[in-house]
């Protein structure tokens, strides 16, 4: 393990790490030889690869259908449409999430309400849930926040006694299970993000995941120009839009999902090697895993830090610590109700999409996620497919910056 009192690169000092990470998107042949099959065959268009994708994703996640959508956006309003969510209504979500979370709710006339996150999870809390639900709540969206499953057992609890749906964010839950179960069907439905970040990508698209064969017949229609299953093809059931996949993207999809699965079992054991060092090294606070998370997906691995402790910013923090050659980031650094947007539909009538009461998100205060936005940071995926020699690195270019956090308050 490193030594104490020795100087940080950022600092002027040797940097601990000089690894070349993995870069992402990983691809080989699997990938060319799929788009130039669909290229060559001059079916480019919505077909049997995508069918076949949406099967075999649905199957590696334990759902029973799945339905493909241009991105993890719009495969949530696509959803929220199909459960007959609208305006007026009323949608919990988390506020440390990605945007399109809350923006989706808001896209079709609904309104986003936010329940805060627990510390030791940092995904939404299912106390505060109850706490927000109204006559007015049709549903409430868990965010599987960097492959971190929610807990579903309680937030099911809560859904059944209300009679509201769950509608799982797993757009960082590729591969994630709770109880031997996949994310994406554990509640009524749930929608993954194959965007160019995400563990499994083709640049963009999505998908939505359910059990329930109607839920996914309205979605299909939503996203097929409201088009229905033995209807004729200038038949529109629905007022749906165009929502539908590419041959392309399957096809690269379809390579992706081949390694799916070794790379996630591979980001699970480099996150445990990581985890397991950062327990000893004072000032770090690692997301300790739930045993009902039978396997998880990293999509990012967060830490926090006792910033009281060590006396420094978690942005400094996160300076020092890419300077010694670990990529690090620090992640979502303002709770959603603190975007700008949600001040305008606070204050401006003409912004609103929606009908009934104005929240007024000015007033919003979820104390846990203001906490995390200002000591949380996060590994990215990537890092995790490295060799698992390389952890142990990053776990020493923790521990230099923690054991000389001295040098870091010098400035």
């Amino acid at each position: 393990m490193a030594q104490a009192k020795v100087r940080l690169a950022v600092c002027g000092g040797e940097k601990t790490c000089s690894i070349e990470w993995p870069t992402w998107p990983i691809w080989d042949d699997r990938e060319r030889q799929g788009l130039m099959a669909v290229l060559e065959s001059g079916q480019w268009w919505y077909g049997e690869r995508v069918h076949e994708f949406e099967a075999a994703f649905a199957a590696f996640q334990t759902a029973r259908y799945g339905v493909t959508a241009t991105s993890g956006t719009t495969a949530l309003e696509a959803t929220l449409t199909a459960l007959g969510i609208g305006q007026g209504d009323e949608v919990i979500v988390p506020p440390y999430t990605f945007v399109a979370t809350a923006s989706a709710v808001l896209r079709v006339g609904a309104v986003p309400i936010f329940a805060d996150i627990q510390p030791h999870t940092l995904c939404i809390d299912p106390d505060d849930v109850l706490s927000k639900v109204t006559p007015r709540t049709r549903a409430v969206i868990p965010v599987h926040l960097a492959g971190y499953v929610a807990d579903m057992d309680r937030l099911g609890e809560i859904a059944a006694a209300l009679d509201i749906n769950i509608i799982e964010d797993a757009c960082h839950s590729w591969g994630s299970q709770w109880k031997g179960k996949g994310t994406g069907a554990l509640g009524r439905c749930g929608v993954f993000s194959f965007q160019a970040s995400k563990n499994i990508t083709s640049a963009e698209g999505g998908i939505m995941l359910t059990d329930d064969e109607q839920v996914a017949e309205d979605c299909r229609s939503f996203t097929n120009v409201g088009r229905r299953k033995g209807g004729a093809w200038y038949q529109h059931f629905n007022v749906g839009s165009n929502l539908r996949m590419t041959e392309f993207q399957a096809a690269l999809l379809l390579a992706q999902l081949s390694r799916l699965e070794e790379h996630t079992l591979r980001r699970q054991a480099n996150a445990e090697i990581i985890l397991q060092g950062l327990r000893t090294i004072p000032g770090v606070i690692p997301i300790e895993n739930d045993p009902r998370i039978t396997r998880r997906g990293y999509h990012l691995l967060p830490i926090r830090l006792d910033l009281n402790r060590l006396g420094i910013s978690r942005d400094r923090f996160v300076e020092a610590l890419s300077a010694e050659g670990v990529p690090a980031s620090p992640g979502y650094t303002t709770p959603l109700y603190r975007n700008p947007m949600f001040e305008r539909i606070s204050t401006d009538p003409h912004s609103r999409p929606y009908l009934g009461d104005v929240v007024d998100y000015r007033q919003v205060s979820c104390p846990v996620c203001e906490q995390v936005c200002n000591d949380t940071w996060w590994f990215f995926h990537t890092l995790l497919l490295a060799d698992s020699s390389a952890m142990e690195v990053i776990v020493d270019a923790v521990q230099k910056v923690c054991q000389n956090v001295d040098q870091l308050r010098e400035r």
